[in-house]
């Protein structure tokens, strides 16, 4: 799945992405870890793994979305 990045802060490692039809979604530091990734930026599309839907729906990986 596809998302935007929204938040991010880099001492917790936690933040939110907003999925394409404008839902904030969380995401805690093992999701970011996940990922590989060091820095991520409001604005950068990213690619999102998730488990659950609805209210339960968590973020499980959080990377860079590539071409």
């Amino acid at each position: 799945m596809q998302a935007t990045s929204y938040t991010y802060d880099a001492e917790t490692r936690t933040g939110s992405v907003l999925l394409d039809d404008g839902t904030p979604v969380p995401f805690d530091a093992p999701a970011f870890d996940a990922g590989g990734l060091r820095l991520l930026r409001p604005g950068q599309r990213v690619r999102i793994e998730t488990e659950g839907t609805g209210e339960s729906l968590r973020i499980t990986l959080v990377t860079l979305q590539t071409f």
